[in-house]
């Protein structure tokens, strides 16, 4: 027995947790909470990308010497030797990564899917590190894997601190997305429906405040430190007829192909580079070595390639130029993922977009279509390989009208990306984030909320107050213990404790026994022998395996090797329970409470 004296909690602590208490009452209440949190979330979000993009860029005047990588005339061993030392680096952080944290780092996608919109400052920190180092040093990944993760990740500590609900949490992970892409571009249409369409996975209207105030916010704060986002002008805007959509759309058929071949190709190298013997620590200096070859012949391909799209996007280059680049921008990009640099290819894909477009731009006459100025190609191109690889049609269309304010074009983009998207989902299935959970086992296909459906297992709605009996007691001894009346179904068990069976009551006693009762065995009365329930199923599942024995309830054992009864669930209380989560869902997406 402790020996330690009472102390009464003081009241300077009992004030602090009540206004604790009021504080997190006011942020729960409703959405003017929720938008006033997007406010702060806004501000933290385009501070954030200000700071990363800056440390970026010093790390490419530090190593590289120039700040516009590439778009600078680069060449010789530093090239190539930038690279290498960022996977040196990259590789020490993953080896002492691997001593330290054995939990796989969550992303905002599966974070909003799976997790309730719970995301570690902790990892984001690291993710984000790790891709401040992979982009300075040259590598072939963007930075807004960083942003998002980052903002996100303050966003998701935040509700954790606020105690705020599921849904509000995955709103609030939204907004440090929205706010990222936002500051990121200067487009905070953009940024919205980024979260909308690939944060949260679904629109409604009380998710659409926060997300545009931590837009708007995010935008302002990195327009009032001096940052800039990408812009083009577009001259010939004139020209764009309805018989442009033709063109448009057979490009954005060709830019989902593409893209699949890209996202295939990424994880082909993953996929080789993890069969082989090769420990994760080492493959970021080896791909490193291949990165800075292909920068040996255009250092074009370093980094994210915002220099290089603003040098090709006006630039007069043949097809074979074009075709070529194209080719050591993909190849350095899939070294890059594959060789566990830390990054993604958002800003990537909306280089290798443009080079597409002014590719189909050049072959266009020998279609019929040659009136339209290759820049528009290019813009069509740009977001239709984006939508195909990040995914998020609308997001593509609304980042073209954002950068080039022009309406008409704006209307051949969306021709085209939801072409693109069309064919990639009913082709292949994913965008590159869902593609990969999908080669780890995860049944995700967008950040829709499925895991309210993993939480409601069958260990959490099962009864553990489950009526037993040995299967070897015999008849007269069961009918002595369990009267007509006393319970509905008996967990009949083996002498081991085995599981054997379930026996139903009325059914013993409906039968007229004309043979002696202390010569039928229970064996006999036993149903569903092998159909069972496990804790860890899920709501879903357990439905399915009462749907697959035709029974109204199930025996719930530890596991299928010792096989003991533990629990026993019925049919109607899953389906209530499982009606009661939708009921919660919906609720919670339409802002009734």
């Amino acid at each position: 027995m402790s020996t330690r004296p009472f102390r009464a909690p003081s009241m300077a602590s009992f004030f602090d947790n009540l206004r604790a208490s009021r504080l997190r009452a006011m942020f729960r209440r409703g959405e003017l909470g929720l938008v006033v949190l997007a406010v702060f979330i806004g501000i933290a979000a385009g501070l954030l990308v200000a700071l990363i993009g800056a440390l970026s860029t010093a790390l490419h005047v530090l190593v590289f010497g120039v700040e516009r990588l590439s778009s600078s005339d680069l060449s010789g061993w530093i090239v190539l030797a930038g690279p290498v030392i960022g996977g040196i680096v990259l590789g020490l952080i993953i080896f002492i990564l691997s001593k330290t944290r054995k939990k796989p780092m969550v992303d905002p996608i599966e974070a909003n899917a799976l997790h309730g919109g719970r995301l570690s400052l902790t990892d984001s920190i690291i993710v984000c590190v790790q891709n401040i180092v992979s982009n300075g040093f040259g590598a072939s990944v963007g930075l807004e894997a960083g942003y998002t993760q980052i903002a996100s990740g303050v966003a998701s500590k935040i509700g954790i601190k606020l105690k705020l609900r599921r849904g509000d949490m995955r709103i609030l992970v939204g907004c440090g997305a929205a706010g990222a892409i936002a500051a990121a571009f200067n487009a905070p249409l953009t940024g919205a429906f980024y979260a909308i369409e690939l944060i949260i996975g679904t629109y409604t209207v009380v998710t659409l405040a926060p997300l545009i105030v931590s837009a708007l916010v995010a935008t302002t704060v990195i327009g009032l430190i001096g940052g800039h986002g990408i812009s083009i002008d577009i001259v010939d805007a004139s020209r764009v007829t309805p018989a442009d959509y033709v063109p448009a759309i057979f490009l954005g058929v060709v830019c989902a192909a593409i893209g699949i071949v890209l996202m295939q190709a990424v994880s082909f190298i993953e996929e080789t580079a993890r069969k082989s013997a090769i420990p994760g620590w080492l493959r970021p200096a080896i791909g490193g070595v291949f990165v800075g070859g292909l920068a040996l012949i255009s250092p074009q391909v370093l980094s994210s390639g915002h220099g290089a799209l603003h040098l090709n996007i006006d630039t007069e280059l043949t097809i074979y130029g074009l075709a070529g680049l194209f080719l050591l921008k993909a190849a350095a990009s899939a070294i890059s993922i594959g060789s566990n640099f830390r990054g993604g290819l958002f800003f990537a894909s909306l280089f290798m977009g443009s080079l597409l477009g002014k590719i189909f731009a050049l072959c266009a006459p020998y279609i019929g279509y040659g009136s339209t100025a290759p820049i528009v190609y290019a813009v069509i191109g740009m977001s239709a390989f984006a939508a195909a690889i990040i995914g998020g049609p609308l997001t593509m269309t609304f980042l073209a009208l954002e950068l080039t304010g022009d309406f008409q074009i704006t209307a051949l983009v969306l021709a085209a990306v939801i072409t693109t998207s069309l064919v990639v989902r009913t082709t292949f299935g994913y965008s590159f984030a869902t593609w990969r959970f999908h080669l780890r086992g995860e049944s995700i296909r967008s950040a829709h909320d499925i895991g309210w459906i993993r939480d409601l297992t069958v260990g959490k709605m099962m009864r553990a107050d489950i009526r037993k009996a040995n299967v070897s007691m015999g008849l007269p001894a069961f009918k002595e213990k369990f009267p007509l009346g006393s319970t509905q179904r008996v967990i009949m068990t083996h002498d081991d404790g085995r599981y054997a069976g379930i026996v139903l009551v009325p059914e013993i006693y409906a039968d007229p026994m004309d043979r002696d009762p202390s010569k039928i065995s229970l064996e006999t009365y036993l149903h569903y022998k092998s159909d069972i329930l496990l804790p860890n199923m899920n709501a879903r599942q357990a439905a399915a395996a009462f749907d697959a024995a035709e029974s109204e309830a199930l025996v719930v054992v530890n596991d299928k090797i010792e096989n003991r009864p533990v629990g026993l669930l019925t049919e109607s209380h899953t389906l209530r329970r499982y009606s009661e989560e939708l009921d919660l869902r919906r609720r919670e997406a339409s802002g009734e409470f």
